[in-house]
């Protein structure tokens, strides 16, 4: 992991890291995907079938996970951690409970009506990456929003292992969510499923829910016929701390997204030399017995990155230019850097929030945007799974009132049968 004390460098590594994904390797990866999803669209289950036999080791036969499986998952699932799962699902729902757009009506003086209402998909698709990992966190965070938005059926897919079985506490998690169906099948295959419609899998209206860079690619190459939550790519942490923050908490803190991945990224900007070392020290330290040292070992050797600002007003342009999946704020004046704050997909104040809370039962979603899309993108949540559509109502005298002013619009642009259906309305 890199230390740094130079402002124009610090730019350049963040953008570096930023861009990652964005490697020449992404084009052998289009080409690969985009025959999955032909595939899979000309021969439907066929081609699921031999992809995940191919992929993932397995034959998905059958590709169903049955009711009774997953109310079995629930039944058996340790007591303790029942209770755990269901605290995550009370403040889940009800933080996005209050996320439900509001439909409004406003009425004109002459009579005229406009109104925007809001409706849920019918149907949505949640991808839940699996195999060697399990995520319950994953599927109450996508399920629960697509409930709370009223869709009537959902759907999830998730890889199984080299046995194809999915995870029990993941089942367990999609029974208290209320998943309707759930696949043991993932990757490219799983998406264009869910996009195309199979003989066994309905065709969707969204597609939600983390994966690999396949699935990424995939849910790139069907948006359009099917909508998508965001292109999702890997985890990253931005921490800013002052002196008063604890080395060994900052250390844990980014090793909790190192270990997602060897292509997570942990950064932290910190005004003290003195910490930064000592965070660096620390974090090599509990790396050396972690269970899962080597990917933390790549994430932190690749994308790791101690970055030593001259104040505060550096490390809020640095975090802003970079525009975090996560942000801790570890400092005696937190809600002062936060008021400069304009990118990110979700902050945490304070030294008794670390950012492993909002993964698992804060509330507020934890997909979230990456690689700098939270500058002009947020959270899944419930209007990712609803639409809206406009309702526009004149009556005679509404209209008179203002043809004048829309044939004049219309003429300006040069279209004349735009500006007659108008005019004709009156001519009689």
């Amino acid at each position: 992991m890199k230390i740094i004390n130079n402002k124009k460098q610090a730019f350049q590594e963040l953008k570096r890291i930023s861009t990652r994904t964005n490697s020449e390797n992404n084009n052998k990866i289009n080409v690969i995907v985009e025959e999955i999803l032909k595939e899979v669209k000309n021969y439907g289950d066929i081609a699921v079938e031999k992809f995940t036999k191919k992929f993932d080791g397995f034959n998905p036969n059958p590709m169903q996970v049955s009711s009774k499986e997953l109310k079995d998952a629930w039944d058996e699932t340790d007591s303790n951690l029942k209770r755990s799962l269901e605290l995550a699902h009370r403040r889940i729902k009800k933080f996005h409970e209050k996320e439900i757009p509001s439909s409004f009506t406003i009425e004109g003086k002459h009579g005229d009506k406009v109104q925007r209402i809001w409706r849920p998909v019918r149907k949505a698709g949640i991808y839940i990456p699996g195999g060697r990992a399990a995520y319950p966190s994953t599927v109450l965070m996508n399920a629960i929003p697509a409930k709370v938005a009223g869709v009537k059926k959902i759907l999830m897919v998730s890889p199984g292992n080299k046995e194809g079985k999915i995870n029990k506490t993941v089942l367990a998690a999609a029974h208290l969510s209320g998943v309707n169906q759930v696949f043991r099948i993932g990757g490219a295959q799983a998406v264009g499923a869910l996009a195309f419609g199979t003989n066994k899998i309905s065709k969707v209206d969204v597609i939600t829910g983390p994966g690999n860079i396949y699935v990424t690619t995939a849910k790139k190459l069907i948006y359009g016929s099917t909508g998508i939550d965001s292109l999702a790519g890997p985890s990253e942490i931005l921490i800013i701390a002052d002196e008063t923050a604890q080395s060994s908490h900052i250390a844990s803190d980014l090793l909790a997204q190192a270990e997602h991945d060897p292509l997570a990224s942990s950064i932290l900007l910190t005004t003290s030399k003195k910490q930064a070392n000592e965070v660096l020290e620390e974090l090599y330290k509990k790396i050396d017995d972690h269970p899962r040292k080597e990917i933390c070992m790549q994430s932190i050797k690749n994308w790791g990155l101690i970055v030593i600002c001259e104040n505060y007003k550096s490390c809020i342009e640095l975090s802003n230019n970079f525009a975090p999946e996560h942000l801790e704020i570890l400092a005696l004046d937190s809600k002062k850097i936060l008021e400069g704050i304009e990118n990110a997909g979700a902050i945490f104040l304070g030294k008794w929030t670390p950012e492993a809370v909002g993964d698992y039962l804060a509330g507020p979603n934890h997909t979230l945007p990456t690689s700098g899309n939270s500058r002009f993108s947020g959270s899944l949540g419930v209007e990712t799974f609803m639409k809206n559509t406009s309702i526009i109502e004149f009556n005679e005298e509404s209209l008179k009132v203002n043809s004048l002013d829309i044939i004049n619009l219309a003429k300006s642009e040069g279209l004349h049968s735009h500006a007659n259906s108008v005019q004709i309305r009156f001519e009689d």
